[in-house]
């Protein structure tokens, strides 16, 4: 029963120290409270010298939020900001003294030199032998034409030193018989061996004149000597006497 009592009596102080705990926790919040209030009494008393204050206090506040700053990186190094050379300034050049060309010298104008032709010389001695035939209506390559003209080789040949009587042109019957025989005799000549034929003048529509002979006499010669004939430039009409 002793331990009992003395139990009691020890836990009787302890009641109190919660006591007084309990009733100076339940005071602070009412003290705060009190204070806030009167704090607010106080603000709306004197509101118009206080919103002043607060405005410039706000103001850097918002600026600094609105204008976020820019992350400033450690590791990257700062830019270097290269500065523009001046450019140099084009200097005019000085003109100089530059010496003037010398005068151009007339030269008198070459005139072209024309040439001059020069005199056809006598053609070389050609020596022909083909077979001859009588010119008929087609092509006259080698052929006999009248008692003093005939083709060799597509060209017309007169006989120069000779002059004989034309079949087409004849004015009576003996000019004609003559001409038959001229005719007949020269293709006879020229079918008889090799010939040799000289430029006698000039190539013309006429035909080339040449004279023609075999080893050193002439078929107009022979052609004269035997009356079928005559010399260029003599009276004609003897054949028809």
């Amino acid at each position: 029963m002793a331990k009992t009592a003395t139990r009691g009596r020890r836990k009787a102080p302890a009641r109190g120290k919660s006591k007084a705990r309990s009733s100076g926790g339940g005071l602070l919040p009412w003290a705060v409270i009190g204070i806030a209030a009167i704090g607010g009494i106080v603000a709306h008393d004197h509101w118009k010298s206080i919103q002043p204050m607060l405005a410039r206090q706000s103001a850097p506040i918002t600026r600094e939020t609105a204008e976020p700053k820019p992350l400033v990186r450690k590791d990257v190094p700062p830019k270097q900001v290269a500065l523009a050379a001046p450019t140099p300034k084009a200097v005019s050049p000085v003109p100089q003294s530059q010496p003037l060309p010398p005068a151009a010298i007339p030269t008198p104008m070459i005139q072209p030199i024309k040439a001059v032709p020069s005199p056809a010389s006598p053609a070389v001695s050609e020596t022909g032998r083909v077979a001859f035939g009588y010119c008929g209506q087609g092509a006259h390559i080698n052929c006999v034409g009248d008692g003093g003209v005939f083709w060799y080789k597509g060209e017309k040949i007169v006989i120069a030193d000779m002059a004989s009587p034309v079949v087409d042109q004849a004015r009576c019957d003996g000019e004609r018989r003559v001409a038959f025989a001229a005719k007949s005799r020269l293709l006879a000549l020229l079918n008889a061996g090799p010939f040799t034929m000289n430029a006698a003048g000039k190539t013309e529509p006429s035909g080339a004149p040449r004279v023609v002979s075999r080893d050193g006499r002439s078929f107009g010669a022979q052609l004269i000597n035997e009356g079928l004939a005559r010399k260029p430039g003599a009276a004609g009409g003897a054949w028809c006497a």
